[in-house]
């Protein structure tokens, strides 16, 4: 038996370093490490605030190694992550009262849409843009509306700030993934104390997939830094891509019975 439990946590913590390691560069981790977490046999509310636990870990190591580099200011955008944080804590607090039939059901194509943006959009690089819209109402509005996304349903939610900062603010990749990691490690905390709040935690898991996403969030930070746009396009687009296969792998998704299959 012991053996056994031994073998899910090594499992499980492999789980939290590729998730770390690919979230880090591109999001999509919690699409590793939930399902992980379901078929070790965790409830699933269980799951998704065990889930926030451990991301934790991987979104705030990821975010000091950018900052460390100067790719993100974190003094300058903290009003950011708290409208993140904020926008995170009601979309939790919400997600029983909200049905999430049709979330499920668009989430593929947004994010084949996504792809195809990055794909073929062919300037998308590390130099940053003209913005569309002011710092401003950029974080009044987008943020924390995609903060509540991550609170309510989550997959995705990297892929989807990476987006708009890239689109309406204007960045380059590399300072888009930066600040990515920071509004992601708020939107994931205020989405943790919401689950603390309702006592669906897994400590024990949680911080041992946490250690490991940790040291792959880190290496993933860094090799991003290094290679810049021409890993973190291809990247994107394969996670955004990946993960709508895998949401359309599930009986459940309304799109499946949309499309007919």
């Amino acid at each position: 038996m012991s053996a056994s439990i031994d073998s899910m946590l090594l499992l499980l913590a492999f789980a939290g370093f590729i998730a770390g390691f690919i979230d880090a560069i591109a999001g999509g981790g919690g699409m590793i490490t939930v399902p992980t977490l379901m078929l070790a046999g965790i409830p699933p509310v269980e799951a998704l605030g065990t889930n926030k636990l451990q991301s934790l870990f991987g979104s705030s190591s990821a975010t000091i190694s950018y900052a460390r580099k100067g790719h993100v200011n974190i003094k300058e955008q903290w009003p950011m992550a708290v409208m993140s944080g904020l926008g995170a804590v009601l979309g939790a607090l919400l997600a029983t009262y909200i049905p999430g039939d049709m979330l499920y059901g668009l989430l593929p194509v947004l994010l084949i849409a996504i792809a195809l943006y990055f794909a073929l959009k062919p300037n998308v690089g590390d130099v940053s843009r003209t913005q569309r819209i002011k710092p401003f109402l950029f974080g009044m509005t987008i943020v924390p509306l995609i903060g509540f996304y991550d609170g309510l349903f989550g997959p995705g939610t990297g892929s989807f700030f990476m987006l708009c900062f890239v689109s309406l603010a204007g960045f380059g990749l590399l300072k888009a993934t930066a600040h990515t990691k920071l509004l992601n490690f708020a939107s994931n905390f205020g989405s943790f104390l919401t689950f603390l709040a309702f006592g669906a935690i897994n400590w024990k898991i949680g911080l041992v997939m946490g250690a490991a996403q940790m040291f792959g969030a880190t290496a993933g930070a860094h090799l991003a830094m290094r290679v810049g746009a021409g890993l973190i396009k291809p990247l994107l687009i394969i996670t955004c891509v990946l993960l709508t296969v895998r949401l359309l792998m599930e009986p459940t998704n309304p799109l499946r019975l949309w499309l007919g299959f």
